[in-house]
């Protein structure tokens, strides 16, 4: 009876211990987020009923897993990124040496899936590259269907202690890489993607296609406190970007989201874990029980196969990974249906329980 006992206490605490923690970090109200109001690259000329859609930041990580599932879904996909096989690779983090991150692997990867892969060499952080992007796609293509916002430039000190250091020990090269290639330009992306898609909802409302879509990727960054204040005030901007431009573009027919991976196993993580740089970086959270980029890019898929009615529901939202999973039945790359930040499941393992042994 008494280890009956102090199992139901132990349980008591521990649930007292996560709703505590839940709250402090604003993850309590499941419905929260939810609820919210020069380039060179290679031509393909998609056919007239054939979805269109880009994909920045696709050389690697989560770019790279949408734009394969979207070319599952069929869709010509045109990946950007400043890695390409031509101007070599470009990334301020350490790469595994056997896989190859470049625009050109990604456009054959989608090809291989069923879509139509085009890679194009972008730096995002130069106005105007995007631009004549967009300018190409508009002349030879006419429609856009998808814009994925994933592109994001490498903050300073990643890969150490020294990312979640305190603000005022971080200089404005945090605050301006976060904030430059993450926010700036994905605004800039959106202005330039936008009247084409226009355009696209007007074709799309007379064949009864599903609504074109802007996605941009965010993080529970936005919500809570993680890595560091400059990394925060981005992602919350972000989702900020996604609300704001959906009550512009609702009427033109045009819907945006903000979507939230969990933690997820990219290139570089997987390689910061393999040089032992992963805890210390990352504060302690487990990466093997992280997603893969596919699940991200299932997300992305399953949200572009909704009908317009369905997915105008949640433009403007919030949408997160792994809750999408559940809800609209996909899996992950290991058929795992991994779960959300804000679940018990994860809070537990990588939270309550490293601090209840730090305390004993």
């Amino acid at each position: 009876e008494m280890k009956h006992l102090l199992r139901r206490m132990a349980l008591v605490v521990i649930s007292h211990m996560a709703t505590a923690l839940m709250h402090s970090h604003g993850w309590h109200n499941r419905h929260t987020v939810n609820r919210l109001p020069s380039c060179r690259h290679q031509s393909y000329m998609a056919t007239t009923n054939q979805r269109v859609a880009v994909v920045t930041g696709a050389s690697r990580g989560i770019g790279k897993g949408v734009a394969i599932e979207l070319g599952r879904l069929g869709f010509t996909v045109y990946a950007t990124g400043r890695s390409s096989r031509v101007s070599g690779i470009t990334t301020e983090r350490d790469m595994p040496v056997d896989e190859e991150v470049t625009v050109d692997a990604t456009a054959e990867a989608v090809t291989a899936a069923g879509g139509h892969g085009v890679g194009i060499r972008c730096d995002h952080s130069n106005d105007g590259e995007f631009d004549a992007i967009i300018e190409e796609i508009s002349s030879t293509v006419g429609r856009l269907d998808v814009l994925v916002y994933s592109a994001f430039q490498t903050p300073p000190n990643m890969d150490t202690a020294q990312f979640r250091a305190p603000f005022w020990t971080q200089d404005g090269a945090m605050w301006d890489s976060v904030h430059g290639v993450g926010l700036r330009s994905a605004y800039l992306a959106c202005c330039a993607a936008a009247p084409l898609m226009i355009s696209t909802a007007t074709q799309s409302s007379k064949s009864h296609a599903s609504l074109p879509l802007i996605v941009l990727i965010s993080s529970f960054g936005g919500r809570s406190f993680v890595f560091n204040v400059a990394y925060g005030v981005q992602k919350a901007a972000t989702d900020r970007l996604a609300l704001d431009m959906h009550w512009q573009l609702q009427k033109h027919g045009v819907c945006t989201v903000s979507l939230y991976p969990g933690v997820v196993r990219t290139e570089g993580n997987l390689e910061m874990q393999r040089r032992g740089k992963w805890a210390d970086a990352s504060g302690g959270i487990d990466l093997t029980c992280g997603e893969s980029p596919v699940y991200t890019g299932r997300a992305v898929a399953a949200l572009c196969s909704l009908d317009a009615e369905q997915l105008c529901r949640r433009s403007g939202q919030v949408q997160v990974v792994a809750e999408l999973a559940k809800e609209l039945g996909f899996r992950d790359a290991d058929g795992q249906q991994t779960p959300s930040i804000r679940s018990l499941k994860f809070i537990l393992p990588n939270f309550v329980f490293p601090q209840i042994e730090a305390e004993s």
